[in-house]
C-alpha cells in the first residue's frame, strides 16, 4: 500500500477517530493529539497484514485515549474550580443529513453528556462512546478494548444506566434552544433581573469554568435567585468591546461573547421540558476557546 494510499484511507477515517477521541478526552487538543499519534502508529504498519483499516484505527484511537484519560483524571483532581469540556463549533445539520443520526451525535458531545461521562470510569466511557454515539458492535468493542463480550455489555448497561439517570430527559428543538438562548440574553443584558429570573427553573444551575485563569464561580451555584443575581451582576459590568454570536457548539445553539474580536466565553443552556433554564454552562478558560474562534 503506497503512502499515497494510507494517507487517503487515513484521512477517510479522521471524523470518527476525532469523534471518539474528543468524547473521550473532553478536550481538542488531547483528542487532537491522539489522532496524530494514531496517524503515526499507521504510516509505521504493516498495512498489508492490516484487513480491516477502520478497526485498526479505531481500536489504536480508543487505545491511545484510554492511557490519556487516565493521565488526564489525576491532573482534574487539582484543577482550579468546577471542570468543563473544551467546547467545539458543530454543523451535523449541514453535515450528516439524517436527522435521527444527527440528534444522536448532538446528544453525544452535548456540554451535559460529556460532563456526565467524566463520572464514568475510562473503560466505561469507551464503551459508551464507541456503542452510543457511533454504534459499534458489542463484539467489536470488545476486540478493541481486549475484553469479552460479556463483559463489555456489563459496561455498557452500566454505563448507559448512569448517564440516562443524570443527562437532561427530554429531547430539545433547535429552534426552542436558540429562542430560549436568544430571551436569556436579552433579559440579561435589558436590565431587569425579575425578566431573568422568570426564564430559570427553581432548582436552577450555573457551573463556570475558568482554571483559575478568568473571574468565574469558583464553586458551583445553585437555585434560580442566586444564579440570577450573580448573572445579572455580571451583565452590568460589560467587558471590553463585548459582542455576542450565536454558533451550534456541542450540537446545541450557544453564545460565543467576544472581546476585541477574540474568545472571551462560551454559554449554553440545558433547558427543563417546561421551557425554563436547568444550567447555564459557562466556559471562560481561554486555554478551551481555541476552537470556537470566530
Amino acid at each position: 500500500m503506497g503512502t499515497d494510499t494510507a494517507t487517503d484511507v487515513f484521512e477517510e477515517h479522521r471524523p470518527v477517530l476525532t469523534g471518539v477521541a474528543y468524547r473521550m478526552l473532553g478536550r481538542v487538543a488531547d483528542a487532537e493529539d491522539v489522532v496524530q499519534e494514531a496517524w503515526l502508529r499507521w504510516s509505521r504498519a504493516d498495512r498489508e497484514t492490516v484487513r480491516e483499516p477502520r478497526a485498526y484505527l479505531v481500536r489504536t484511537t480508543t487505545r491511545l485515549a484510554l492511557d490519556r484519560l487516565r493521565q488526564a483524571q489525576s491532573r482534574r483532581e487539582s484543577y482550579v474550580g468546577p471542570w468543563l469540556p473544551e467546547p467545539v463549533v458543530t454543523d451535523f445539520a449541514g453535515t450528516v443529513p439524517d436527522a435521527a443520526e444527527r440528534a444522536v451525535l448532538a446528544e453525544s458531545v452535548s456540554l451535559a453528556v460529556l460532563v456526565v461521562l467524566e463520572s464514568l470510569s475510562p473503560l466505561e466511557r469507551a464503551v459508551f462512546v464507541l456503542r452510543e454515539a457511533f454504534g459499534f458492535p458489542y463484539a467489536e468493542i470488545a476486540a478493541i478494548l481486549e475484553r469479552g463480550e460479556p463483559a463489555v455489555r456489563q459496561l455498557a448497561g452500566r454505563a448507559r444506566r448512569h448517564v440516562e439517570e443524570r443527562k437532561p430527559r427530554f429531547p430539545v428543538d433547535p429552534a426552542e434552544q436558540r429562542d430560549l438562548t436568544e430571551r436569556f440574553l436579552s433579559a440579561a443584558t435589558g436590565g431587569d433581573l425579575d425578566d431573568l429570573l422568570a426564564l430559570l427553573a427553581p432548582d436552577a444551575r450555573l457551573v463556570g469554568d475558568s482554571g483559575g485563569k478568568a473571574k468565574a464561580p469558583l464553586r458551583v451555584l445553585e437555585t434560580a435567585d442566586k444564579v440570577g443575581r450573580f448573572l445579572f451582576a455580571v451583565a452590568q459590568q460589560p467587558i471590553p468591546d463585548m459582542e455576542f454570536l450565536f454558533r451550534e457548539i456541542n450540537g446545541v445553539p450557544s453564545l460565543l461573547v467576544l472581546s476585541g474580536g477574540k474568545p472571551d466565553s462560551v454559554m449554553s443552556l440545558d433547558m427543563t421540558e417546561d421551557g425554563r433554564i436547568a444550567c447555564v454552562y459557562i466556559v471562560r478558560n481561554p486555554d478551551k476557546l481555541g476552537a470556537v474562534a470566530p
